[in-house]
């Protein structure tokens, strides 16, 4: 097995990154182009071994990195940053041939996403801190002291911009990294260990294994050496990485599924409203945040289907390196089965597709919307990721938050309204960790960001990010205490 692979130009290491070194597997798994499905290259599969050696390596590299100064921290992940922009064309071409997501996308939003990770948290490290407070005249100092070894397992459908979401905060915070890409879509992670030795972060502050599920990430989750873990995925894997870190008390943050909804109340701008919808096919619908349940009062439900049916009708499926393409493929032929078996299912059980509903060629699966579904079935209570939408409707404000809360989920929720005072209403009554008024996906990394009820624990972003990577310490110094002593 060749050590590199060429992905669109581009050479890809596909050997593990552990203590600054590339480190071999026996066993090796192949990676997929979802676009046409061609093999892209044997991957080294990691297990226990290769999990151990590279907790050991943050370990041992921890100590050194986290007496490193907040401004030589924030000096490297400027220049990560730095070494992301300069390649970010490669990056951008290696993420779509191996996940599928649109060419033009990874370059205008989602690598310089990427570079802003870094250089936002890089930042926001150098002016971290609370003001001192009095408590009978004993002065109460708070500090961010870095945690130690984090493992952080990411997911396939925006690799590179969520592991980073999670490597530069962990960085900055001082501690060490082992990130463990997901086995769909794993080039990026390794490309991004290039750029951050090539940047000067010392050997063993960020590892990288690869390898499938629970055969590393049992190993990973479970190690006594392990102070931090955060997770980006599905509630079932969610459960078992929880149980895997409890014998040990590990932190955990989990972001994890969403069936979230779009309120289309009667007095909102139709036309906007519209945009937000068809706006949630987005990356095939493999968004964890999407707005995949349509609830509209029944006033100008007739009108908003015409409309989005109208405007679902022009937009352009395929390759995802054509400029002009607006939905590429799934990821993986397993998860197209999976959104077909939603489909059918509903389908067969009364749903009716008013656009879509069937398989295209390929790993490609046509937009789709359903109506004609019940609160209760499958298809509006169990997350599908993919490009299926469903439309239910409501008659007031009441009914509305009643159906808009009534999933095992809390990620987010998307409302539409002219109307302020009813925006406030509504919105404080939804469960969810973000609620979008007239907007959707806008996302300022100084934001609190996780979710409630099953869509997760935790939240990251901003100072909340530096709270989960950090033990915070109080240190309590009693009034005139230098003079006891003489």
């Amino acid at each position: 097995m060749s050590d590199k692979i060429v992905v669109g130009g581009v050479p890809v290491d596909t050997r593990h990154w552990i203590g600054g070194e590339r480190v071999a597997s026996p066993d090796t798994f192949t990676d997929h182009s979802p676009i046409d499905g061609a093999v892209l290259g044997e991957i080294a599969r990691g297990g226990p071994a290769e999990a151990a050696a590279a907790v050991a390596a943050a370990k041992a590299a921890f100590p050194a990195w986290a007496a490193t100064s907040r401004a030589e921290r924030a000096r490297i992940l400027h220049a990560i940053a730095d070494g992301v922009e300069k390649r970010l064309e490669e990056l951008a071409v290696v993420e779509t041939t191996d996940n599928g997501a649109l060419l033009r996308s990874h370059r205008r939003g989602v690598m310089p996403r990427v570079a802003h990770n870094f250089r936002f948290f890089a930042d926001w490290l150098l002016q971290l801190e609370h003001d001192d407070f009095e408590t009978r005249g004993h002065t109460n100092h708070v500090s961010w002291d870095p945690a130690g070894p984090c493992v952080l397992i990411t997911p396939w459908n925006a690799p590179l911009m969520l592991a980073t979401w999670k490597v530069a905060p962990a960085l900055a915070a001082g501690d060490t990294v082992v990130l463990k890409p997901a086995e769909w879509s794993p080039l990026t992670a390794s490309l991004l260990a290039d750029i951050a030795a090539e940047a000067g972060l010392p050997a063993g502050v960020l590892n990288v294994v690869q390898g499938y599920g629970a055969e590393i990430g049992d190993a990973l989750t479970s190690h006594p050496d392990v102070r931090r873990i955060s997770f980006t995925g599905s509630v079932p894997t969610a459960k078992r990485i929880a149980e895997s870190a409890a014998a040990n008390l590990t932190p955990l943050s989990l972001e994890l599924g969403g069936k979230s909804p779009l309120l289309v109340f009667a007095d909102a701008d139709l036309d906007l409203a519209v945009d937000l919808a068809v706006e949630q096919y987005d990356n095939a619908g493999q968004v964890c945040l999407a707005a995949t349940r349509f609830l509209v009062e029944e006033a100008v439900a007739e009108e908003f289907t015409r409309r989005f049916v109208e405007k679902a009708s022009t937009l352009k499926q395929g390759d995802p390196r054509d400029e002009a393409t607006d939905i590429g493929p799934s990821i993986h032929p397993r998860q197209l089965e999976k959104i077909d078996g939603f489909v059918r299912r509903a389908l067969a059980t009364g749903a009716r597709a008013v656009v879509g509903g069937h398989r295209l060629d390929g790993q490609y699966y046509a937009p789709t919307l359903l109506t004609d579904v019940a609160q209760d079935s499958e298809i509006v209570q169990e997350e599908v990721f993919g490009p299926v939408l469903t439309l239910q409707t409501f008659t007031g404000e009441d009914e509305a938050v009643r159906l808009a809360n009534d999933t095992r989920f809390g990620l987010a929720a998307t409302l539409a309204t002219g109307d302020p005072a009813r925006a406030e209403r509504v919105t404080a009554r939804l469960v969810a960790g973000t609620v979008w008024v007239n907007c959707f996906f806008v996302r300022d990394l100084q934001a609190p960001f996780g979710g409630s009820r099953q869509s997760g624990v935790g939240r990251e972003g901003g100072t909340w990010s530096f709270d989960f990577y950090c033990d915070l310490k109080n240190t309590v110094t009693a009034p005139n205490g230098w003079n006891n002593h003489g």
